[in-house]
């Protein structure tokens, strides 16, 4: 399977993106193809202009050349998996931004739906599960990922793992070690139907 890995994170030192390149180790240990989409280094713009406002009058509008691009990107994989921190209860700007110009109406939405078997999410919290949970984010986040993004553009398979406590101020000396390892464990079962997104 060929999966698109989108990471967001500014700088390539953090932990977000060392749960990526784990995530790919295990990816690639069980024999998918993987192409990495780093939005800050290729400094995608987020910014919804007017050539990229859907269009529900032109079910075959011409968008712009970045998005046409990446629209692209997205037809020649199979799967895909987002990597980023969770700010503000959410995914980063530049994230949502990507979201809002390349999943457009006539390719993701309206007249055509995304082809995609597969999308994970992996979302790195600052809060421990249990601050995260008491105010149901996790169930917040799961809603918007699983329901308003994939099932409304027709990715029936759709899954969100939290990675809880990503400051470590409660986890101990090991818990970094313990984020890594499942993350390699949620690429090297990717393609598992179960449930793999526990700690």
């Amino acid at each position: 399977m060929k999966v698109l890995t989108i990471i967001a994170h500014p700088r390539k030192s953090s932990l977000t993106f060392a749960v990526a390149n784990r995530f790919v180790e295990g990816l690639k240990d069980a024999n998918h193809e993987v192409e990495l989409l780093d939005l800050y280094r290729e400094g995608f713009n987020p910014v919804l202009f007017e050539q990229d406002e859907p269009d529900w009058d032109d079910p075959n509008k011409e968008y712009s050349s970045l998005v046409n691009k990446e629209m692209e990107r997205m037809k020649r994989n199979d799967a895909l998996a987002f990597i980023f921190p969770v700010w503000w209860y959410s995914m980063p700007a530049i994230m949502k931004g990507y979201i809002d110009r390349v999943w457009n109406y006539g390719f993701a939405y309206g007249n055509s739906k995304l082809p995609h078997q597969k999308v994970l999410w992996i979302g790195l919290a600052g809060e421990t599960e249990q601050q995260f949970q008491k105010r149901n984010f996790d169930k917040m986040l799961e809603q918007y990922l699983n329901v308003g993004l994939a099932q409304f553009t027709g990715i029936a398979d759709s899954k969100v793992a939290l990675l809880y406590d990503s400051l470590g101020e409660e986890g101990g000396e090991d818990h970094f070690e313990k984020l890594l390892i499942h993350a390699y464990n949620l690429g090297l079962h990717y393609t598992e139907s179960k449930d793999n997104t526990s700690n």
